[in-house]
């Protein structure tokens, strides 16, 4: 574990570079692809309106999440520094706008993404495994959930290493799962004509669903200062792990549209188990359900091993959140980042109980710092024009405008719907965004855990 010069008397332990480029793309991919491309398909083809519609809508939302990668590309290998986001707002627009990042990060975002796929895991596990059906316990799909969350916060807090071959493991089997999917659908094609009709869904809507089943190509910028050879990897890994997720999202939705034609998978209740169940109708439902499990399980891991570093940042910069500051020596791990992580997450899926309601609370937030950081590219390159920067946008300022106009637009999306849906849940999120606040005025009058060009601009 390496350790800072700054102050000898009390060195502080800090990241030690332990990501490959092939662990930094299994960590992108494993976030990426969880659940979302098997709940998902079917909606986002009501959108799409005829079979090719279907495709183009799924290679847009691959093209706009890449004009965010790339931008990401030159924040992360300009300041290859542990927090990501935390980091670019900070020197953009000064320390409290990365404090709130961090804080929302920490209070709703994170945690409330890591409960999302965590019953995703329990909603499949349990058509596997039911050990509460006659049971007087009904909180069986919290007791999934929770138990994978803490799980696999024990895995990362014992070391990088056994977090991140967890990652590539998990990553390995749902990539060559989600292949011998669209293999055996493109075997069993059928095509069975349908009788069933559908209402179409608005295009706008459709686009949300596929940009939400790409969420998480940004991941890598959180752990970049773990990441051997940053300058050339990070920026490797985002673009790599965004074009290798949308062949595979292309892939396997041409497999479904071969198989069930363009009105079967609109009106699929469950579009893998379907299409598998063609050729083995006995099995394939099982064996899709678990291959979702392990697929919910990858992109749960990665938002553990990834969101931690936020926390981290946030620790390491104000001393309110010291704690979560300290990187713990003996596993090499942000120890307590990730058990306080872990334990909001948990909290979060016994208050919601449900994974709807925690995308609502956590929606507006997620874009609103992707519009942020992304327009953080412009203005670091005003306000810091000598910086070393190792990549430079390709295509810019069109693929950042694109990107940042798109996320302007979900945002609108998202306090629409919740406004008039889920107001509960907005009213929420602006409640701990006060919160934030006031403690952040509170800890001006305390010393920062860093000195020099970290000191507020």
């Amino acid at each position: 574990m390496e350790r800072t010069k700054t102050n000898p008397s009390k060195p502080q332990v800090i990241p030690k570079k332990e990501l490959s480029l092939f662990d930094s793309t299994c960590i992108i991919v494993g976030i990426i692809i969880g659940a979302g491309i098997f709940q998902m398909s079917p909606d986002i083809a009501k959108g799409a309106y005829c079979w090719w519609g279907v495709l183009v809508i799924w290679l847009v939302g691959g093209l706009i999440s890449l004009f965010g990668a790339l931008g990401y590309a030159e924040l992360a290998s300009a300041y290859p520094q542990e927090g990501g986001d935390y980091v670019y707002l900070s020197r953009a627009y000064g320390r409290w706008a990365g404090y709130l990042f961090g804080w929302i990060q920490l209070a709703i975002v994170r945690p409330g993404d890591i409960a999302v796929m965590a019953f995703a895991f329990a909603m499949y596990a349990r058509t596997i495994y039911e050990p509460f059906t006659n049971s007087p316990i009904s909180y069986g799909q919290q007791i999934y959930a929770g138990a994978a969350v803490v799980i696999l916060t024990v895995i990362n807090i014992l070391g990088v290493k056994e977090g991140k071959w967890t990652q590539n493991i998990l990553t390995i089997v749902k990539v060559l799962g989600l292949l011998a999917i669209a293999g055996v659908a493109m075997a069993g094609h059928q095509s069975l004509p349908t009788t069933e009709t559908f209402e179409p869904f608005p295009v706008s809507l459709a686009l949300i669903f596929v940009l939400f089943t790409f969420g998480g190509w940004n991941e890598m910028a959180y752990v970049a200062a773990e990441v051997k050879n940053p300058r050339r990897n990070i920026v490797r890994a985002l673009v790599l792990g965004a074009v290798c997720v949308t062949v595979i999202y292309l892939l396997v939705n041409g497999a479904f549209l071969y198989t069930l034609g363009y009105a079967g998978l609109a009106t699929s209740k469950a579009v893998a188990t379907d299409c598998v169940s063609m050729v083995f109708p006995k099995i394939g439902g099982g064996l899709v359900s678990a291959l979702v499990c392990i697929s919910a399980l990858g992109a749960l891991n990665g938002l553990i091993f990834t969101g931690a570093r936020i926390s981290y940042a946030l620790g390491a910069e104000h001393k309110t959140f010291g704690v979560l500051g300290r990187w713990h020596s003996g596993t090499g791990t942000p120890a307590w980042a990730l058990s306080v992580q872990g334990a909001i997450a948990v909290a979060l899926i016994i208050i919601f109980g449900s994974f709807v309601d925690t995308i609502l609370y956590t929606a507006t937030a997620v874009y609103t710092f992707y519009l942020a950081t992304s327009l953080s590219v412009v203005v670091l390159r005003y306000k810091e024009p000598k910086a070393e920067r190792p990549y430079r946008v390709t295509g810019y300022p069109v693929t950042t405008l694109v990107f940042c106009a798109v996320c302007a637009f979900l945002i609108y999306s998202s306090i629409s719907y919740a406004w008039g849906q889920k107001r509960g849940s907005l009213i929420l999120l602006f409640a701990v965004l006060s919160v934030g606040v006031f403690i952040y005025r509170l800890s001006r009058v305390l010393p920062t855990g860093r000195t020099g060009s970290d000191k507020e601009r």
